[in-house]
């Protein structure tokens, strides 16, 4: 198929440039075609800037009917339109046809889905009569977003279906599909009207300059992802994928090490390849690829293990501030195979309003920048001191190049993280898209704060980084597939006030990635600190018992290394210290302690609770101190402090005379300072559990 569509591609190239006559070419659609809702369609369509980009050997006409339904028994069908009769007496030589959104409708699907095909092929077969030779082009829908009033209520799952029926239809007929979806999807700014169908000039102008691309192959040249550059770290162990665009039937060459592979760019652009699977590789290699004159060789690469860094503030918090981290740049070397990518944003969530620039770069995804650097002692002290703390020691540890990849943007909440197509798939979450500065799956502090950095914002569609969806889309996205071993997060601060939210969304986001990427990555996460704000308590224990539904994963305990009243504590050493025992442990297969003791289960007999841990090798308090932390709920819901003891690896905790305890609890306070650890020092997790 993929053969037959380049082509396909080739011969509509000679046969639209060997021509003396102009190229008929008819936009054929609904609304979005027409041009509704834009100050001038007739100039201003997708249409009209498509016959201006193609140039005067084309006539390019549109076609496009408001309302319009592809099924023959829609509420409005295409094909009794006057557009539809001037279409076929215009005989095209082209035909690009966007129809669908229509037939989304209560009125036209769950009465004629089974049609659509058969109508789809019907109206092919009509173009065709006009002209045998006609090429032509079917797209997949323009998105449909939340703003839609029956976005919930099934148009969403009809649209996706329709999409499918589309992709059949091209493949029935051997047509090549223009993704008019994919070229819009994370773009919602650019759909102002209040059900969000109809893009504005600028969403106009990509829709046509997406389907000039495709008709003249033209894409740009050969384009590679920013994550391809000197200096990277490819993963080893897992088939080396390279991708990127060129124009569309354009070989692609790749050479590295002993490989050589060559493909062909497809009809939308689209190349990829995977070079064979390689242990790591610690001398500096060089990867070249090739599509015709145009080359690029990128210099200095190693294979070993890619860790890709995100989250909030604590995760960008800097090498530089960190307590102790001074000592750690001086031993910074460029000569070490340990390679630093930081994705900064162009603009800092701080305190203040974001300029024009920062606006405009924000609504184009064009948000996030960074290269591939050596460890020097500059780019050491700039990169998370989480996750460089836990880079230095895999590479000590498990002795090959790591590559770390950090994205993080301060004060973000988790709902920014995960992709849209999984928010908008789930009924709960959903929601989250609609005035979103005004919605509670956001905390309130993350609310205001956008709020000021977008005061200056003219549009109330203006992106920024707290919105659902948008660092998954504005960095995340462009990042896939890069082969990766794992993922380091430390990200909470922003979702602490509900906890219960949180508690849903963290394994749909996890499931979110791995699906992404194509695989169960190892996911290990940092359990929030101490600090005195109220919910941080039931939330620390939410993360605690999220060990127990997201599989692969595992949690940095951090409650004993909190500050009292600053989120951003200086200590961080421990905190990637403990990330890397946890990788080191599951991903590495090391025998090491990979965590502080995590509660298993608390058993009354008599006047006492035994309560049992996992990881309780060595149980003991730290600083050889008397045990404190440990509370009993009464059924009253008292809170009781009580005495507990350490015997044989387990906390046996006594009842004071006349008190049930409903439920044990340990650490059980916003700001805590309890110490029970294991051999290893690690600290106990808080929990609050009942009593058998």
């Amino acid at each position: 198929m993929r053969n037959l569509l380049i082509l396909f591609f080739l011969t509509l190239t000679s046969f639209c440039y060997g021509q003396n006559k102009q190229i008929r070419v008819a936009c054929i659609g609904n609304s979005v075609t027409w041009g509704w809702g834009l100050k001038d369609p007739a100039n201003n369509s997708y249409p009209s800037l498509l016959g201006k980009k193609m140039g005067a050997g084309f006539e390019v006409k549109n076609f496009g009917h408001s309302g319009a339904t592809l099924l023959k028994k829609g509420h409005n069908p295409y094909y009794k339109t006057k557009v539809f009769r001037d279409m076929l007496q215009f005989a095209p030589d082209i035909a690009i046809i966007h129809l669908g959104l229509n037939d989304t409708d209560p009125r036209n699907f769950p009465h004629y889905r089974d049609e659509f095909i058969p109508d789809y092929n019907w109206l092919l077969d009509t173009i065709r009569k006009t002209n045998p030779q006609i090429k032509i082009y079917v797209c997949k829908l323009t998105p449909i977003f939340t703003g839609h009033s029956r976005f919930l209520s099934s148009t969403l799952t009809w649209y996706n279906d329709l999409q499918q029926r589309i992709e059949t239809v091209a493949r029935q007929n051997t047509l090549p599909v223009i993704d008019l979806n994919e070229a819009l999807h994370n773009r919602p700014d650019l759909f102002p009207d209040p059900a969000t169908l109809h893009p504005n000039e600028e969403g106009v102008a990509i829709i046509a300059h997406t389907v000039y691309q495709h008709l003249t192959g033209n894409f740009g040249g050969l384009w590679l992802p920013p994550v391809f550059a000197d200096n990277m770290v490819l993963q080893r162990r897992q088939p080396l994928k390279i991708w990127g665009r060129a124009n569309a039937g354009s070989s692609v060459t790749v050479k590295f090490m002993q490989f050589s592979q060559t493909v062909r760019a497809d009809y939308n652009g689209k190349w990829q390849l995977n070079l064979p699977s390689s242990e790591a590789v610690a001398e500096p290699q060089v990867l070249e690829i090739s599509n015709g004159s145009n080359k690029r060789i990128l210099r200095n690469i190693l294979i070993g293990d890619v860790w890709l860094c995100s989250g909030q503030s604590n995760m960008y918090f800097p090498l530089s501030q960190s307590a102790g981290g001074d000592s750690l740049i001086r031993k910074a070397d460029p000569d070490q195979p340990l390679r630093l990518l930081k994705y900064r944003p162009f603009a800092e969530t701080d305190n203040r309003e974001w300029s024009q620039q920062a606006l405009k770069r924000a609504n184009e995804l064009d948000f996030f920048s960074g290269n591939w650097q050596l460890n020097s002692k500059e780019a050491a002290a700039g990169f998370s001191a989480v996750g460089y703390i836990f880079g230095a020691r895999i590479l000590k540890e498990e002795k090959v190049p790591v590559g770390l990849i950090e994205i993080s943007v301060g004060g973000s909440p988790l709902i920014s993280w995960v992709s849209r197509h999984t928010l908008e798939s789930n009924p709960l979450f959903t929601p989250a898209f609609k005035n979103w500065r005004q919605s509670d799956y956001i905390m309130q502090w993350c609310r205001d704060r956008a709020d000021l950095n977008l005061k200056n914002a003219a549009s109330p569609s203006q992106r920024h980084s707290y919105e659902p969806s948008y660092n998954f889309e504005a960095a995340l996205e462009k990042l896939i597939p890069f082969s990766l071993t794992g993922v380091a997060w430390y990200q909470g601060e922003s979702d602490a006030e509900n906890a219960e939210l949180f508690q849903q969304l963290f394994p749909l986001f996890v499931k979110d990635w791995r699906q992404q990427w194509g695989k169960e990555l190892p996911f290990y996460y940092v359990q929030l600190s101490s600090i005195e704000r109220p919910s941080w308590n039931y939330f620390r224990d939410v993360q605690r018992r999220l060990l127990e539904t997201v599989p692969r994963s595992g949690m940095a305990v951090t409650s004993d290394l909190g500050d009292p009243s600053d989120v951003h504590y200086k200590n961080k050493i421990p905190v990637g210290e403990r990330l890397a025992r946890l990788a080191l442990h599951h991903t590495y297969r090391k025998n090491i302690l990979p965590s502080g003791p995590l509660f298993l289960s608390a058993t009354r007999s008599g006047n006492t609770i035994q309560v049992n841990f996992r990881y309780s090798k060595g149980l003991q308090t730290s600083g050889d101190q008397p045990l404190t932390g440990f509370e009993i709920e009464t059924q009253k819901g008292e809170f009781i402090p009580a005495k507990a003891t350490i015997k044989n690896n387990r906390v046996i905790v006594e009842l004071p005379p006349g008190v049930s305890a409903y439920k044990i609890a340990y650490a059980w306070r916003p700001y805590t300072r309890a110490n029970l650890v294991n051999k290893d020092q690690l600290p106990a997790s808080t929990f609050i559990a009942s009593v058998k």
